[in-house]
């Protein structure tokens, strides 16, 4: 059985999120649905990673199985036809070996949370950016995410719903900078706890605003208490934007 590697970009703004759900329209569903329209077939797309409602992709990464080969270029085009009005856009389609597993094969994924960081609030970009009226100090920010990086027990950063069976996770990059008024949070690890990036971001918030110290954050790390954790910061700032294999 022929499988295919997509890369996949969204704005995550109308979905529940990655995963199919009951409660409305997912990333995967819609994805679904175009491969039904396109073949015939009633498929399962495995996405590298379950992004949460609102977030949103550039290179997100699945894999699907057909029951007979098609031009990969066909299939691309294909699902970008009749996947609309949804904002979803497959990138690329590529052959790949029955070996290959979009989630399970990573080897790292890499995401970029986006502050907006000014007094007026952003009009074009209001579902893509978190906004922060309040001056944020980026080079604190990055000093004190350098305290987070390697292998860690995240659980302070760890959702109380996550489903992972360990909450160790080795955080190869965490770095903060600012690009006029936005402040870009880019990081990257093999694999990453359910709202972890989204809890560090909002922990880091409180010290660029000065609420805490590096030492606060290092200490908030140790504690391996999710309560003290900052404030999760919303999904709407946070993009996957690659997966490596």
């Amino acid at each position: 059985m022929p499988r295919y590697k997509l890369t996949i970009e969204y704005d995550g703004s109308p979905f529940v999120g990655w995963q199919r759900q009951a409660n409305g329209m997912s990333v995967q569903q819609a994805l679904e649905e175009a491969v039904f329209a396109m073949s015939g077939e009633t498929i399962v797309v495995h996405g590298a990673g379950r992004t949460d409602a609102g977030v949103h992709a550039r290179g997100q990464v699945a894999h699907i199985d057909l029951t007979r080969d098609w031009r990969t270029d066909k299939i691309r085009d294909a699902l970008n036809a009749l996947i609309r009005p949804h904002p979803v856009s497959v990138i690329a389609a590529e052959a790949v070996g029955s070996e290959f597993e979009a989630r399970f094969s990573a080897i790292r994924r890499h995401y970029l949370y986006i502050i907006d960081n000014r007094r007026a609030p952003p009009a074009l970009d209001r579902n893509h950016v978190w906004h922060v009226a309040r001056g944020l100090d980026a080079q604190a920010m990055h000093a004190a995410a350098q305290r987070l990086t390697g292998k860690h027990d995240f659980t302070t950063f760890r959702a109380a719903e996550c489903q992972a069976n360990s909450p160790v996770r080795t955080l190869d990059v965490l770095d903060v900078a600012r690009k006029g008024d936005r402040i870009e949070i880019y990081t990257n690890a093999q694999s990453y706890l359910h709202n972890q990036v989204r809890s560090l971001v909002g922990s880091l918030e409180h010290v660029g605003s000065g609420k805490w110290s590096a030492d606060d954050l290092r200490a908030a790390l140790d504690a391996r208490d999710r309560a003290r954790c900052g404030t999760v910061a919303p999904p709407h700032g946070l993009y996957l934007m690659q997966v490596d294999y």
